[in-house]
C-alpha cells in the first residue's frame, strides 16, 4: 500500500469531488431522501471497497436504477419497505455470486464495452454543458435521453444557452483551462502540480469567485440550487433515520422489487467492472463472482443504514482510473471522505457552485470520448465499428441497460451473418465439386446449404467433408440426406468424408 498512497490519495480527493454531486443528484432524482445517495455512496467507497477485489472499481448510487427506485417508492407503502427491498437485493445479488453468475459478464462483446466507455462520456458532457452554463433544473448524474421535464439532452443545452448565467459560465470556463492546463509538461517539474490535484484547485477557485461575485458582482452571484446541496446530519436528524421495515417481508411487491433491483444492479455491476479492466493501465482482471458478493453485502448494508442500492458505477470507476489510481484504497478513501464531509464538512461543501463540478466532469467525460478513440476503433474491422458506433448511439438516445443490449444485439448479428457466409463452402474443379464444413453449422444454415447443394450440376462427382466441424446441427443432416436421395436419379457421384466420433456420422450412408 505505501508505494501507493501518494497516488491512492490524490486520486480519491477527485473521485470525492465527482462522486459527491452525483450522490446528491440522483438521491434528488430518485424522489428519495437526499441523504440515502451519500449513505449508498459511503457504503460503496468503504465497504464494498474493501470486500472488493478490483484495483479500479467504484461502486455507488447509480442513475440506471432510478425509474426503478421512483417506482417502488410510488408502489410501497413507506420508505422504510423500499429499504427492506435493498437488502433483499443484496441478499440474492449474494446467492447469485454463490452460483458462479459472473461468467455472464465474459459475454460481452469487446465493442460493446469500448462503445459503452465512449458514450458514457459524450454524456457526461453533454449533460454538465447545461451545469456549466447555469443551467441546474436537471438532476446530477442524468442519463436518459427523454427527461423527466419533457426535454432531452439537446434541447437541454438549448435553453442553456439562451438562459445562460454569466457568474457561472466564468467559473465553467476558467476551471476547465485549469484542469487542461495542470497536465502541460512544463508545469509536471514542479513539485506542486504533482501533488496537488487540479480538481481541489478548480472548486477553492469556484468558492472564491462566487465570494467574489458576492461582494463586488452581485449580478453574477449563485445561489440557491446553484451550489451543492449537502444535508446535515445533526441529533433530530439522528433520530429520525430511516430502517427496514422487516414487517412487510410478505408484501410481494417488496419481493419484486428486491429481486428486480438485484437483477439490473448485477448486469450494470458486471458491465462496469469489464469496462474498468478494459482502461486499467495494468490491465488487471476483476473477479466476478467476487464483485457481485461484494455488491450483495454492500447492499444489505446499505438497506439496513437508510441508503439507496449501489452498483459499481462507470463513471466513478472512470474517474478514478483517469485521476491515476492503483489500488482499491482510492475508493476507500473516496467513501472516508464522503462521510468525513457529512460529518464536519457541510457548510462548506455546500459553498461549491455546480459549475465547478460540471468542469470536472466535462474533462472526465471528454477523456473517455476523445477523437483519437474514435479513429483507432475505425481502424479495425466493419463488423467491430459498426456495433461500436450503434452501442453509443443507442445509449446517447436511450439510457446505458437499453444501449448496451442494442450494442450486444448487433453484435451477434454480425456473427451469425460471418457464420452463414463462411461455415460452409463449395468448391468447383471441372465436373468434381467439394462441399466443406468449415465450422459448426447451425440450422441458420439450412437455406445456404440447400442451395449449394442445388447448384452441383447432374453427372458430377460432389465430395462432402465434414471433418472440420465438431457440431452439425439435426436439420443440416437431414438436408443432406435429402439431397443424397434425389441424388441417384441425377447421375451425382456422392461421397462422404466425416469422423466416426462426430454426431454428423449420422449422415446416410451410400
Amino acid at each position: 500500500m505505501k508505494s501507493f498512497f501518494k497516488e491512492d490519495l490524490k486520486s480519491s480527493i477527485v473521485l470525492y469531488l465527482v462522486a459527491l454531486p452525483l450522490c446528491l443528484g440522483i438521491a434528488l432524482a430518485s424522489k428519495a431522501p437526499i441523504i440515502s445517495g451519500v449513505i449508498a455512496g459511503i457504503v460503496g467507497g468503504i465497504l464494498i471497497g474493501f470486500l472488493s477485489g478490483s484495483n479500479t472499481s467504484v461502486s455507488g448510487p447509480a442513475a440506471g436504477l432510478t425509474i426503478i427506485v421512483i417506482t417502488g417508492l410510488k408502489e410501497l407503502p413507506t420508505f422504510e419497505a423500499f429499504l427492506l427491498a435493498v437488502v433483499i437485493a443484496g441478499v440474492f445479488q449474494f446467492l447469485l455470486s454463490q452460483l458462479k453468475a459472473g461468467v455472464l459478464g465474459d459475454f460481452i462483446p469487446g465493442a460493446v464495452i469500448s462503445g459503452m466507455l465512449v458514450s458514457i462520456g459524450l454524456l457526461l458532457v453533454l449533460k454538465q454543458i447545461p451545469h456549466a452554463l447555469g443551467y441546474d433544473f436537471d438532476f446530477e448524474g442524468d442519463e436518459e435521453f427523454i427527461q423527466e421535464d419533457g426535454k432531452n439532452t439537446f434541447t437541454e443545452i438549448y435553453y442553456a444557452i439562451v438562459e445562460l448565467n454569466w457568474g457561472a459560465f466564468l467559473i465553467a470556463i476558467i476551471s476547465m483551462l485549469i484542469l487542461i492546463g495542470w497536465g502541460a509538461e512544463r508545469l509536471s517539474k514542479y513539485m506542486f502540480f504533482r501533488l496537488i490535484p487540479s480538481q481541489l484547485i478548480v472548486v477553492l477557485l469556484g468558492i472564491g469567485m462566487n465570494i467574489i461575485y458576492i461582494n463586488y458582482f452581485p449580478a453574477l452571484t449563485l445561489k440557491g440550487f446553484h451550489l451543492s446541496d449537502m444535508p446535515t446530519i445533526n441529533s433530530q436528524a439522528l433520530w429520525a433515520w430511516n430502517f427496514p421495515d422487516f414487517a412487510q417481508i410478505s408484501n410481494p411487491i417488496v419481493w419484486k422489487l428486491g429481486i428486480t433491483i438485484a437483477f439490473v444492479a448485477s448486469i450494470e455491476t458486471l458491465l462496469s467492472i469489464q469496462a474498468g479492466d478494459k482502461i486499467d493501465r495494468e490491465k488487471r482482471i476483476t473477479p466476478a463472482n467476487r464483485e457481485l458478493f461484494a455488491q450483495g453485502i454492500g447492499n444489505v448494508a446499505s438497506g439496513f443504514l437508510g441508503g439507496l442500492p449501489i452498483t459499481s458505477v462507470i463513471v466513478r470507476t472512470s474517474a478514478n482510473v483517469s485521476a491515476g489510481a492503483k489500488t482499491k484504497w482510492s475508493a476507500i478513501f473516496h467513501g472516508i471522505l464522503l462521510l468525513f464531509s457529512v460529518l464536519l464538512l457541510t457548510p462548506y461543501i455546500n459553498l461549491i457552485p455546480k459549475a465547478a463540478l460540471a468542469a470536472i466532469l466535462i474533462h472526465v467525460g471528454y477523456k473517455l470520448s476523445k477523437p483519437t478513440i474514435f479513429k483507432d476503433e475505425f481502424k479495425k474491422k466493419f463488423n467491430r465499428f459498426l456495433p461500436f458506433i450503434i452501442t453509443i448511439i443507442a445509449i446517447l438516445l436511450t439510457d446505458l441497460l437499453i444501449g448496451v443490449i442494442v450494442g450486444i444485439l448487433v453484435s451477434l448479428c454480425f456473427i451469425l451473418v460471418s457464420n452463414y457466409k463462411t461455415s460452409i463452402m463449395l468448391y468447383r474443379d471441372h465436373d468434381n465439386y467439394l462441399l466443406r464444413f468449415n465450422k459448426d453449422v447451425s440450422f441458420l444454415n439450412k437455406k445456404n446449404i440447400k442451395k449449394l447443394l442445388n447448384s452441383v450440376p447432374d453427372n458430377s462427382k460432389l465430395l462432402i467433408d465434414s471433418t472440420k466441424s465438431d457440431f452439425v446441427d439435426i436439420d443440416i443432416i437431414e438436408a443432406v440426406d435429402d439431397f443424397i436421395e434425389a441424388a441417384a436419379n441425377r447421375g451425382i457421384r456422392i461421397t462422404i468424408k466425416t469422423s466416426a466420433t462426430k454426431p454428423h456420422s449420422l449422415f446416410k450412408a451410400l
